[in-house]
């Protein structure tokens, strides 16, 4: 073949090929047409730094005073910082509402040793007679105060669970089939939660 026809070809196959330089010449690689940028040192170029140089161990020490530094002239009782400075009058408006409503409920006063040891006695020696919620009316305190102090051993409290179950199981074969059905959605509902 020719290489007339041979460049015909070539420019068939290969369309639109730029052939001239581009705008902007990149440089070449390794190269770069000017320095990279370098920051100033900022604690060099601080006016207010003190550089303290040690040349037999090659150390500089610069130390930069904080921005924020308080003022010679400032003392606590007269402060620089408008911040810093008291409020020229308080306000007596009223305050905002507790969050909690408990938080305005004083603390109960602290049980004398003498009731601790009755409420104990009593629980021990006939828990299904005195019974948590009976001590605490009975003594003005909180049923979990009465569990806390005088706690029924674990093979007594199983005893009695059982035996609040055997009524419990009693009491629901009283039910209507509606609110057995009722009862039902509701424990498949927990499993869901």
């Amino acid at each position: 073949m020719s290489t007339l026809l041979q460049r015909r070809l070539t420019s068939l196959i290969v369309p639109h090929t730029r052939c001239y330089p581009g705008k902007y010449p990149r440089p070449k690689p390794g190269t770069s047409e000017r320095p990279p940028y370098r920051a100033p040192d900022p604690l060099i170029d601080n006016p207010a730094a003190t550089i303290t140089s040690l040349p037999e161990d090659d150390l500089t020490f610069i130390h930069r005073p904080p921005p924020t530094s308080p003022s010679p002239l400032s003392y606590t009782t007269n402060p620089v910082s408008p911040l810093l400075q008291p409020k020229a009058s308080s306000t007596n408006g009223p305050l905002p509402p507790l969050i909690r409503p408990s938080a305005d409920k004083p603390p109960l006063p602290r049980v004398p040793d003498e009731v601790v040891a009755k409420i104990r006695q009593l629980r021990l020696s006939n828990p299904e007679k005195y019974t948590r919620g009976r001590l605490a009316k009975e003594f003005g305190v909180t049923q979990h105060f009465v569990a806390l102090i005088a706690a029924t051993k674990k093979s007594k409290r199983k005893e009695l669970v059982s035996q609040r179950d055997v009524l419990h199981a009693a009491s629901r074969a009283k039910w209507s089939d509606k609110k057995k059905l009722v009862e039902d959605i509701r424990k498949k509902r927990r499993t869901y939660w």
